[in-house]
């Protein structure tokens, strides 16, 4: 009972925090807030960018739940159909309203459908065991060496994160593993290993397109026009990453915890389904994937969002999808990116985003120093709250330094920060509550926090690091 009143206790110092905070941003005269000139509508979208931040750290509700509370917010109070009391244009210093259009549009953003599409497909392929009959059949050539399994294991999880979602996939991958790490003894530092090379995995994996991660996704919201980036221009730079990098995790995970069962053997059951259905999921599966690579280059003109809606439209025609599989869709995830869009326009139609980089004084430290300190903090940020509302909150403020600064334009710009940060949002894997993999495999017992945070750590650093070599490179082709 003490502890239940504790909790509840908590719960609501931490609510009572997220309101009250925000409330003595928007107390003080706006001559007094050290950004400049700022208008009264940009006082109010910068009290709800804290509040923003606020909630998704602490977490008094749910994070999808603080995305709409910021799109509510958003349109009683900066839009141009909000609360007419609030809105008053011809008031001095006012600024100009945002469009409830454009608010409401972050619901259905050509990215929120892109993701819509990747989860359609992950739907109709777990449905009709399309993931479990390719795991098994790209895990035998590994044979049976602990070292090769867990290579085999890992590549196959990376491989699955690119177009599904990756807590899906480390579930699926950690259902298949954890009957098999119970075999070993219990002093065995493999099983440790093991347990952790499918989170690792998926969150690398799921850097590998533009679908695979949140994050990711929220990305492409600040890649368009001469800046955008195509499907297979993303993977074209991430997939090389991805390889990289899984053999990096591969060694380390290894040394860190070596196995000493010489014999590891994984046993899975599954068979192709046959009937029209599945062959319809297996050809859309294909021609889905195959779209996304190739519609560019064959010169067919969609973009990779157009074809995010084929699984969409033919799963719902043909009845592959149903309404039971509609409820078990991730929508909270979609909510949770609609609300990291909408923050982003409410800073940058107001002009908010420009002053708050006018503030820092950025123009001082060396243009490489920018691009690594601001890595960094995403990635201590995404280490402790969740790496989809750290992309929300950060890549913005990137963005727009990576447009505002002439010597950041002159190594990349915008891309460039939004895609070094990105990367860092992912790469945060050094705590259960990092990445929903992450959680997934502390949950099952066999990692402890101590050894899950020493080796998510060192593949966050070296992971950034390597980050920094491949824009490096991409910046001397000229990519960016």
């Amino acid at each position: 009972m003490n502890a239940t009143k504790k909790s509840l206790s908590a719960a609501h110092l931490k609510l009572l925090a997220c309101v009250v905070v925000p409330l003595l941003v928007l107390a003080p005269p706006r001559a007094s807030i050290p950004l400049g000139d700022i208008s009264v509508l940009e006082h109010r979208v910068l009290a709800i960018f804290v509040m923003a931040v606020m909630m998704w750290v602490l977490e008094p509700i749910p994070v999808f739940a603080t995305s709409i509370l910021v799109i509510m917010m958003e349109l009683l109070l900066i839009s141009d159909k909000g609360l007419a009391f609030l809105i008053h244009p011809s008031v001095e210093g006012f600024g100009e309203p945002v469009s409830y259009k454009a608010i409401m549009a972050t619901f259905a953003s050509p990215i929120i459908l892109l993701f819509l599409g990747g989860f359609f497909l992950a739907s109709a392929a777990t449905k009709f065991r399309l993931d479990l009959n390719l795991a098994r059949v790209l895990l035998r050539p590994f044979g049976e060496r602990p070292g090769a399994v867990m290579m085999g294991l890992m590549g196959v999880t990376a491989l699955f994160s690119m177009f599904m979602s990756n807590t899906a996939t480390t579930a699926m991958m950690l259902a298949l593993l954890v009957p098999i790490l119970k075999l070993l003894p219990e002093d065995d530092r493999g099983r440790i290993g093991f347990a952790l090379a499918i989170p690792f995995a998926a969150n690398v994996g799921g850097m590998g397109t533009p679908i695979g991660t949140p994050p990711n996704a929220v990305a492409q919201k600040y890649l368009t026009g001469d800046e955008a980036i195509s499907f297979v221009g993303w993977m074209s730079f991430s997939v090389p990453y991805v390889l990289v990098m899984l053999f990096i995790t591969w060694f380390l995970l290894l040394k860190l915890f070596p196995c000493s069962t010489p014999r590891i053997e994984v046993n899975i059951e599954s068979r192709w389904q046959r009937g029209w259905q599945a062959t319809t999921v297996y050809v859309v599966f294909g021609l889905t994937i195959f779209l996304w690579i190739f519609s560019k280059l064959l010169g067919l003109g969609l973009t990779s969002h157009i074809v995010a809606m084929v699984p969409v439209a033919v799963f719902c025609a043909t009845r592959i999808i149903t309404t039971v599989d509609l409820k078990k869709l991730d929508w909270d995830v979609l909510w949770l990116v609609s609300g990291g869009i909408a923050l982003g326009l409410g800073l940058k139609e107001t002009g908010l985003s420009q002053h708050l980089i006018e503030a820092i004084p950025f123009s001082s430290l060396p243009t490489l120093m920018i691009i690594v300190v601001g890595a960094a903090l995403a990635l201590l940020m995404s280490t402790f709250m969740s790496n989809t509302a750290t992309a929300a909150l950060i890549l913005p403020i990137m963005s727009a330094l990576g447009t505002g600064l002439p010597a950041l334009q002159e190594l990349g710009g915008s891309p460039m920060m939004v895609v070094a940060c990105t990367y860092a949002c992912s790469l945060a894997m050094g705590m259960p509550i990092s990445t929903p993999p992450n959680a997934l495999a502390y949950a099952t017992g066999f990692v402890k926090g101590g050894d899950m945070g020493k080796a998510g750590i060192l593949v966050g650093v070296v992971g950034l690091l390597l980050s920094f070599l491949l824009l490096g490179i991409l910046r001397q082709i000229s990519f960016f």
